[in-house]
């Protein structure tokens, strides 16, 4: 068989073709490839998304707007001062878009009308962060995008 320019750019086009399937083929199977950026139950949020716009809107007309701020311990979450904070329940949701392993739930533990999240548990990036707080029997809601 002679070897000239048709039969290289052949075998050039075979190998190439042959390289992207296998990275195709590699990333669809390999679980260290794995990113899903939408939650496993997804429909279920879906349906409780309602409750959490009419949540919120009740804590902005109540006056009762949170902050969250990134400090040097962490992330900050700020309630309200007429709140009393024994009387605040609920838990922070921290939801992490580029990688669902380092999402985690806090319940919140108030004092001096603030809750501290420290920064060992947040690695820098974007972050999401999400309050579902009780206050006098009433449920508010609350969400906020940060980087660190």
């Amino acid at each position: 068989m002679k070897f000239n320019w048709g039969t290289g750019i052949v075998v050039a086009f075979i190998l190439f073709i042959s390289f992207i399937l296998y990275l195709v083929i590699r990333m669809n199977t390999e679980d260290a490839y794995d990113h899903h950026l939408v939650s496993k139950d997804y429909y279920k949020k879906e349906l409780e998304y309602q409750s959490k716009i009419d949540n919120a809107q009740k804590a902005k007309e109540k006056g009762y707007q949170l902050k969250a701020e990134k400090t040097s311990e962490g992330v900050l979450v700020t309630f309200p001062s007429e709140m009393e904070g024994q009387d605040i329940t609920g838990e922070v949701f921290l939801y992490r878009p580029s990688n669902d392993v380092l999402d985690f739930k806090s319940p919140i533990k108030v004092s001096n009308s603030t809750f501290l999240i420290p920064q060992s548990k947040l690695p820098g990036g974007r972050w999401n962060i999400e309050v579902n707080w009780v206050y006098n029997n009433e449920n508010y809601y609350y969400k906020k995008e940060l980087s660190l």
